[in-house]
């Protein structure tokens, strides 16, 4: 999908692609994520015009990396079908500093069986941070997945305050667990 607007943030774990419309988020993702370069290959440059998002969104990702911010004000617009939609929604009601099991994010959803659809509709996510997907863990407290790099969700957990129990950052994978 092409999106008339798009702005570039750096940020301490790599730039950050974000795009929309002229009122509204529907892309926030890391620039090196593999599945960026899926999305978008075509779109190399930042839009002329700035969005009226634009400089809001850039703000508030400085003062989230700064641990000023613990929560997201800005206009989204995430693309997707119902059960996505419903996924991501309960996504955001996972507060900084929480985090929840795809099978507690399966039962908010109103369907303890589907947590297969979750995991699915989690990585189709296109709104990375802003909906928290990187929150979501295992059953087991163990990192899983995250399509931004496990050790990306790693650093968002622990700039969100949580402990891991890796010794190094060398150590992190997807069977890390949080400890806190």
């Amino acid at each position: 999908m092409i999106y008339p607007y798009r702005i570039t943030v750096n940020s301490p774990l790599g730039k950050i692609v974000v795009q929309g419309s002229d009122t509204h988020i529907q892309y926030l993702k890391f620039a090196e994520a593999q599945c960026h370069k899926e999305v978008e290959p075509e779109l190399v440059a930042d839009s002329a015009l700035s969005p009226r998002w634009g400089k809001g969104c850039q703000q508030q990702l400085e003062q989230y990396f700064a641990a000023e911010i613990d929560e997201f004000d800005l206009p989204i617009d995430p693309q997707g079908t119902e059960f996505q939609q419903r996924v991501w929604h309960s996504l955001c009601d996972i507060t900084y500093g929480t985090f929840a099991s795809y099978q507690e994010l399966a039962m908010t959803v109103g369907n303890s069986s589907a947590v297969r659809a979750v995991a699915s509709a989690n990585a189709r996510n296109p709104i990375w941070l802003i909906i928290p997907c990187h929150r979501v863990i295992g059953r087991d407290r163990a990192l899983r997945g995250y399509a931004g790099g496990i050790e990306r969700k790693a650093q968002l957990l622990q700039l969100e305050k949580h402990t891991l129990d890796a010794a190094s950052a060398a150590l992190i994978n997807e069977k890390t667990k949080v400890i806190d």
